[in-house]
């Protein structure tokens, strides 16, 4: 489907990437993976034909059609959704017009027996042909469609994209790129701004699309559920894997540790060898074994062990003076976006030092709660600000903000003051942006080098409070890690609004849950907060409310039982069943765990182990929403 040999590409005299090879075929989900500015976008870039390589080929088999899912989109104003994501039809819509102008013509016209009339007839005959075969018939149910899965109502359809937020609009792009039906899909970040239950939509759409994907992604679940091969971009090289995130990451360690021991063995002999020479070489009758040693030497291939990138930024969060005990209250607080409420009656109270995780589907006012903190957006009731309360606030498009003409030096230099100004070429260094690199305009780097920005500047203002929404978007995994660990040292109020289960665990020692216009507090981390509501994962947590019809009448729901009865028992055995399977699921998983503890001491397990460890919990996982879904059933009995 498509060959690449021997890719170059260059920025500014040094390679990004040099002489890489590999080949894309129908079937094949890669996860293209590495650090920030590694050349994950730019390699995307390179095969859609956005930008040129400096040396190598590209094999396009042909007529195969490539779609391209960018982080930056830029759409025409004045159109509604729907005609937005028409234009994934270019031609069945221009046939559509051609259609309409013929049959306009055919009921005015009166020349029945002219060369012209005849002509329309033979027109109207070919466009609808056409018009058939390429889908017209059916183009807008199937708009609609994956509109509705990507989490638009149809209320939305009619509205302009200027009103929708840089995520909606991006997510009628990716409807647009899905429509298309391309052979070769290249998705950038494209659960950035999705819900889980737009996540999970996407996950199904993209594990049964027929024609090959590319995809760049640092969200683990989302990679590991979609992805059949990983290739790692590192170090101007590329790492290939026949296997998803997860697993690629057990196989890389295995291969490392094998290559570093056998490069071990391999210096061991040529060292032995050497002093074997310098040996012989002193002893007359001996010269000739010397010179025979040192042709072995020559000819020896040394082994080479995988070059890691370990550089990582460096973040600390301080806190600028100790506020009051109560940093944040509100009372009676209400939102509303015309006829849609999406909080009623909030009341509040944040303490000093608190650590809070802000959890629930995308629309249950998780962002809003945060702009209202920071006085953003207008709201009913009262929010109160604690005595010394300063507060940081990153937001969800927060590199957005950043001016792309200014420099990286610029942009730091005009929101600094006197006092932390001398200090932002060391700042920069510590979030990876050291040398010339301070000197590059800010739209020439990625989406995680602009969160990355964005965070340093925002360290150059004094907060005692943290509001981050969102902060993971773009971030690449070690960079979450990093984030986290600055986070968990930070002294200061901490809130987060965030999807990413793997960030938030104990990261927070409290979880507002957002629901239905309410919010209710937990006390304890995520994962308590999971337990309590006996999930999984946050996939679960965010998933949509359902609704249950009211009975009719008691007596109508007492004969109902009656008749349900022994379908109810059914179901209660089933539960059962699956809540013993759990149980020993877990207990399988504990039993591995502690084998990986002592492995430290024994030696790396084997493949064949972590892929049946990987098995393990993927099943736990498979059971977890099999109980989910035969409890509600139950419950809807109740």
């Amino acid at each position: 489907m498509l060959n690449i040999h021997n890719l170059t590409v260059s920025f500014g005299g040094e390679d990004l990437f040099s002489k890489i090879t590999f080949k894309l075929e129908k079937g094949n989900r890669v996860g293209l993976v590495g650090k920030n500015g590694a050349g994950k976008s730019t390699l995307l870039k390179v095969i859609s034909g956005d930008i040129e390589n400096d040396g190598g080929t590209l094999a396009l088999e042909k007529e195969v059609k490539i779609g391209f899912l960018r982080q930056d989109i830029d759409f025409v104003q004045g159109r509604t959704i729907l005609e937005e994501a028409y234009q994934a039809f270019e031609e069945i819509v221009d046939l559509e017009s051609k259609l309409a102008q013929i049959n306009e013509e055919l009921a005015t016209r009166t020349d029945y027996e002219s060369d012209y009339y005849t002509q329309l007839i033979l027109d109207l005959d070919t466009v609808s042909t056409r018009y058939e075969l390429l889908g017209g018939y059916n183009y807008q149910g199937d708009t609609e469609k994956i509109l509705q899965g990507l989490g638009f109502q149809r209320t939305d359809f009619d509205k302009l994209t200027d009103t929708f937020s840089g995520g909606w609009r991006m997510r009628i792009e990716l409807a647009k790129l899905l429509l298309q039906k391309n052979d070769i899909l290249l998705l950038d970040e494209p659960t950035n701004h999705l819900d889980i239950e737009s996540i999970i939509w996407l996950e199904n759409f993209l594990k049964s699309y027929a024609g090959a994907i590319v995809l760049v992604s640092h969200d683990k679940m989302f990679l590991d559920n979609v992805t059949n091969r990983t290739i790692e971009i590192s170090l101007g090289k590329i790492y290939d894997y026949k296997k998803p995130y997860s697993q690629y990451l057990v196989l890389r360690q295995e291969i490392r540790e094998k290559q570093l021991q056998s490069q071990k063995n391999q210096d061991k002999e040529i060292k032995a060898k050497q002093q074997l020479i310098e040996k012989f070489r002193a002893k007359a009758n001996k010269a000739s074994m010397a010179q025979s040693l040192i042709k072995q030497l020559d000819k020896v291939e040394r082994i080479e062990v995988d070059v890691e990138d370990n550089a990582v930024m460096n973040v600390k969060f301080g806190v600028s003076k100790q506020p009051g005990k109560v940093v944040v209250e509100t009372k009676a607080l209400s939102k509303s976006y015309g006829d849609k409420q999406v909080l009623s009656d909030v009341n509040l109270l944040i303490e000093r030092s608190a650590k809070i995780a802000f959890v629930g589907q995308n629309g249950q006012g998780k962002s809003t709660l945060a702009k209202m903190m920071v006085n953003e957006i207008d709201y009913d009731g009262a929010i109160k600000l604690g005595h010394n309360v300063e507060i940081g606030y990153f937001a969800q498009n927060q590199a957005e903000y950043l001016d792309g003409e200014k420099t990286l030096l610029t942009t730091m230099e005009d929101a600094a003051n006197d006092g932390n100004r001398m200090r932002v070429r060391d700042m920069l260094g510590s979030f990876l942006f050291g040398g010339d690199d301070v000197e590059k305009k800010v739209k020439v780097l990625s989406g995680g080098e602009r969160n990355r920005l964005a965070i340093c500047k925002m360290l150059l203002s004094p907060f005692n409070v943290l509001i981050m929404d969102e902060p993971t978007n773009h971030l690449d995994i070690s960079s979450k890690n990093v984030l986290k660990k600055a986070l968990q040292q930070f002294e200061g109020t901490l809130i987060l609004v965030s999807h990413d289960r793997d960030f938030l665990q104990g990261l927070t020692d409290k979880v507002f849950g957002f629901k239905d216009k309410v919010i209710k507090e937990y006390l304890g981390d995520i994962d308590y907060f999971l337990e309590e509501h006996k999930l999984e994962n946050l996939r679960e947590a965010e998933k949509k409310t359902k609704v249950h019809m009211p009975k009719s009448s008691k007596k109508e729901a007492h004969s109902l039982n009656r008749q349900q009865e022994k379908a109810l028992k059914q179901l209660k055995n089933k539960l059962s069943k699956i809540e013993s399977q759990i149980s020993t699921v877990e207990k399988e998983i504990l039993n591995m765990d502690a084998e990986l503890s002592e492995a430290s001491e024994s030696g790396m397990p084997t493949v064949s182990f972590f892929e049946k460890y990987q098995e393990k919990k993927d099943f736990l996982e498979l059971l977890m929403e099999d109980w989910g879904a035969l409890d509600d059933e139950v419950g809807a009995f109740s």
